[in-house]
């Protein structure tokens, strides 16, 4: 029997950080970002994005530039709308192949990373839900400098996810990401002892 524990967070809030300690542990991570970066190289869905939202999201070698699509989705709730109908079943599906493959070779433990995963219904295959959380002003600020974003830009990003406060009231499991990584590791290497007891 597989145990799924679903990660999730608010962007910017460490999840990647997080992630990245449970690669470190041996433990299979499917990455959910990974999935979606694939979906977006598949000639299929760059056509159809292209038709969508025009050659202006294109490179010059024909690939999405995700910097360009992400200015139309992110200043546009219909276009964010149009995007995920396209990408979140292709997701989604491929989510479920890796599930259907981890428990086919009786893996004990998997970490499902997913910053949309209860906006995908993702959470209803997990055992469990860990939640990393960061405060906004730090949340903003991080994501400023990571992404080299305005204030406006920032909170765009940040408001179109579910707010940070329901996901935590719906989890399991809630790390405060608002110190160093190693303090946010040692929370972890906590946690994942109490979830191995």
């Amino acid at each position: 029997m597989t145990y799924f524990l679903g990660l999730t967070g608010g962007i910017a809030t460490g999840k990647s950080t997080a992630s990245n300690f449970f690669k470190k542990q041996g433990i299979p991570v499917i990455d959910s970002d990974l999935i979606a970066h694939q979906q977006l190289s598949k000639r299929n869905v760059i056509e159809k994005l292209s038709q969508l939202f025009g050659n202006m999201i294109l490179t010059s070698s024909g690939q999405i530039d995700r910097k360009k699509l992400g200015a139309i989705v992110f200043n546009d709730k219909n276009s964010l709308a149009k995007l995920n109908a396209e990408l979140h079943p292709l997701i989604c599906q491929q989510i479920k192949l890796k599930i259907a493959e981890y428990e086919r070779i009786g893996c004990p433990f998997v970490v499902l990373d997913a910053p949309l995963l209860y906006e995908l219904k993702l959470d209803k295959v997990c055992n469990t839900v860990l939640v990393i959380s960061l405060n906004f002003e730090l949340q903003k600020k991080r994501l400023k400098e990571r992404n080299n974003l305005s204030d406006l830009e920032a909170e765009k990003r940040i408001y179109s996810q579910l707010p940070l406060e329901i996901k935590k009231n719906y989890a399991n499991y809630v790390i405060e990401n608002d110190q160093s990584v190693e303090i946010l590791e040692n929370k972890l290497a906590t946690l994942l002892k109490n979830i191995r007891r």
